[in-house]
């Protein structure tokens, strides 16, 4: 199947030198330019041309601080999947958007309608929290033991060919 092309290789900004930057800003968003600059092979001003550039086009979405949960008094993790029905798909999206505890809230397929993933500083709030979503469908909650993945970087579009599946050890 051919992919479609993206939209700003014509500025050529996703070529390599600019996956390069994206990785790198990925993981330190507060890197300087001069050592940005150095690590992807520009000067200073060439970098942050093309920062400017790839924050334009929309690319580059934001910069934000990872903040521990745990930390700030949010020691559950959980992930509400709710089965909602008719006329509460609006009504359920819109009293997600009001909850703090959400951090996540995506319409999926399947005999689930929406994946949210929240984050509360007790079970007995995540309970309270359940009874709110109860009105708009059938919820399943599940509680983070861990994560094997909590966040990762975009390395490279699309087009690329993906890695071989790691060995799994035995």
């Amino acid at each position: 199947m051919k992919s479609m092309p993206i939209a700003f290789d014509s500025n050529n900004l996703l070529d390599p030198t600019g996956w390069h930057i994206l990785r790198v800003l990925q993981e330190n968003a507060r890197i300087s330019f001069s050592e940005l600059g150095r690590l992807v092979g520009l000067s200073a001003p060439a970098v942050a041309e093309r920062v400017r550039k790839l924050e334009d086009a929309g690319v580059i979405a934001g910069y934000h601080a990872e903040v521990d949960p745990g930390r700030v008094g949010y020691s559950v993790l959980a992930i509400i999947r709710i089965a909602a029905t008719g006329l509460n798909f609006s009504k359920c999206a819109e009293a997600v958007k009001r909850m703090h505890e959400v951090l996540e809230c995506h319409r999926i397929t399947g005999s689930d309608s929406f994946y949210v993933k929240v984050m509360v500083p007790s079970i007995q709030h995540l309970e309270a929290l359940i009874d709110q979503l109860t009105p708009y469908g059938e919820t399943t909650t599940t509680l983070v033991l861990s994560s094997a993945v909590k966040r990762r970087t975009i390395e490279h579009g699309p087009e690329e060919p993906l890695d071989a599946p790691a060995e799994i050890a035995e």
